[in-house]
């Protein structure tokens, strides 16, 4: 079983400026919690237990979120507020491990990969999620990151899960060429390689690739030998084309829809989205909508 996850938090958060000047960009809220707190349940309903945060000296906020709070539950149990303690207490499973290690350097996605390998090793597979992006999975049995873990364990290859886009939107996104066979919504497909951001004529499929990988451990060592790519980064893309040439990748198609939270328009559909179906605030938001639907 894959029990591990990295999730690289290191990143400056250009894209969502201003509101990230002085906070990381994984604590910006979706309703009533923290983007970062939906991406890590994600990992654990998928039964991931080790989460490997890549971080960097100024997210500090995101591990305190993930830790206990002592002097705040005392308070709140003290004062009777029962439900909050509750919620504080369910962040994080007892059962489930929050473990940081920094990345020196902006050095690309690669490398931020890269630095979670003395804890995860060269011999266990594990996941990768990028925290800008929310999957949802509303209504599904289990959700598409455990799909992809049983589809590596079961096929024995990269999983590198990927979503239908309009035909138009190719170019924003790197685009999957799985040889004219697409998978199935739930099932993988060979990959034939990745093409960034294509011209709409050229796209080789309209599957992007989202932000949710599961990689063997050997990834490592192909990270450590690729040499600084585009802007001068260690590209994760290229050490995967090495692992695909050599051993074979394939592309998971989710079922459930992502949105970008890395971007303004993303986060404000991700919040009509999780808002609309709140246990608490669903119903006052919803009628907020139909209010200002009529004034438009």
């Amino acid at each position: 079983m894959i029990r591990k996850a990295v999730l690289p938090v290191a990143g400056f958060g250009t894209r969502c400026l201003p509101a990230s000047k002085a906070i990381p960009k994984e604590m910006i809220t979706i309703v009533d919690r923290p983007v970062i707190q939906y991406v890590v349940q994600e990992a654990v309903d998928a039964g991931i237990r080790d989460i490997v945060l890549v971080t960097h000296a100024s997210k500090g906020a995101i591990e305190n979120h993930f830790d206990k709070h002592f002097e705040l539950e005392t308070s709140l149990e003290a004062k009777g507020k029962h439900e909050l303690l509750e919620e504080l207490n369910a962040i994080l499973p007892d059962d489930v491990n929050i473990i940081a290690v920094r990345q020196p350097e902006p050095l690309g996605l690669g490398h931020a990969v890269l630095c979670a390998r003395p804890v995860i090793g060269d011999d266990a597979p594990f996941a990768v999620l990028l925290p800008d992006v929310l999957v949802d999975d509303e209504g599904l049995e289990h959700n598409d990151l455990a799909g992809m873990l049983e589809a590596f364990e079961c096929r024995g290859h990269a999983q590198l899960m990927v979503e239908e886009v309009p035909h138009e939107m190719t170019h924003k996104y790197g685009i999957v060429d799985t040889g004219g066979e697409a998978p199935a919504p739930g099932a993988s497909s060979p990959l034939v390689g990745v093409v960034e951001k294509p011209p709409v004529e050229e796209a080789p499929s309209n599957l992007a690739v989202i932000g949710r990988y599961v990689l063997p451990g050997s990834i490592f060592a192909r990270l450590a030998d690729t040499p600084p790519g585009a802007g001068g980064e260690i590209q994760l893309t290229d050490a995967i084309e090495s692992l695909r040439a050599d051993e074979g990748v394939d592309a998971y198609r989710m079922r459930g829809k992502t949105f970008d939270c890395g971007h303004q328009l993303g986060y404000l559909e991700a919040t009509l989205a999780y808002g609309r179906r709140h246990a608490r605030f669903g119903e006052g938001f919803r009628e907020l909508l139909d209010r200002y639907a009529g004034e438009a």
